[in-house]
């Protein structure tokens, strides 16, 4: 007996069309699904990287313009454990520190690019290693680079909402750079009367953080087989971590 084969009249669907560089930055805030998923095509990672460190240091030349430096300086000793020691230096002796940190937050801020590769980097080899050894992901190194850039791109609108609130006007003396704008809660918080332990935890309370954290595991469950809300657990338990420690140790200081 002859088996005729059956030929379907449907046709097959095409592949989609590969995304520009503009689209995928635009789908990370409306559609990030369809931008993650496109990484698996090409991981391409240099526009959003790009946008977040112009963004970045246009923040900072506006604190600088605005607030300056030195002021900056001087309320983040005011609310640290050495502001009486500090107060008890000579003159000469202050002004050294002052100077020493102005220069360094200088050399900082107009190093942001670099900054912002180095953090991804280190994010990425984290994550990455947790995904694969942990879950079998299908992901490679390169589209988990490009996943961590493009989950930072929330904070561009937290960096305009910064620049913002600085022309409005803000208090020079008040004014804390790790929460310039009211987006989590250490930002209600009085630095004279609540730790810096749960100043620190309380800023991982962040929308654009949390923004970010969710965009990371779409990128994850989009280039493997890893489940979304897995994913999404894994990276925000990891930065659970990361804030325990870094919040451990600004209280020693």
């Amino acid at each position: 007996m002859t088996t005729v084969p059956v030929v379907s009249d449907s046709p097959t669907p095409a592949p989609a069309p590969p995304m520009s560089e503009g689209a995928r930055i635009i789908d990370t805030f409306i559609a990030p699904s369809k931008t993650f998923t496109d990484l698996r095509r090409n991981a391409m990672w240099w526009g959003p990287w790009i946008l977040i460190s112009v963004f970045s240091i246009a923040f900072l030349v506006t604190v600088s313009k605005q607030i300056g430096f030195e002021q900056v300086v001087r309320n983040s000793i005011t609310h640290s454990a050495r502001a009486d020691q500090f107060d008890r230096l000579p003159a000469d002796q202050q002004a050294r520190q002052l100077q020493f940190s102005v220069r360094f937050i200088q050399a900082v801020a107009y190093a942001n690019p670099l900054v912002v590769l180095l953090f991804t980097l280190i994010l990425t080899v984290i994550l990455w290693a947790t995904f694969k050894i942990g879950f079998a992901a299908e992901t490679t190194f390169g589209q988990a680079f490009a996943i961590g850039m493009y989950a930072g791109l929330p904070g561009v609108l937290g960096a305009i909402l910064g620049i913002i609130s600085l022309f409005a006007g803000v208090n020079p003396e008040g004014f804390d750079i790790n929460n310039p704008v009211a987006t989590n809660l250490a930002y209600f918080l009085d630095p004279q009367t609540t730790g810096k332990f749960a100043r620190g935890m309380a800023s991982s309370v962040d929308l654009f953080v949390i923004w970010s954290i969710v965009l990371i595991g779409i990128g994850y469950a989009s280039t493997s087989k890893v489940k979304r809300s897995t994913a999404i657990i894994v990276v925000a338990c990891w930065f659970l971590v990361w804030k325990l420690i870094t919040s451990g140790l600004a209280s020693l200081g």
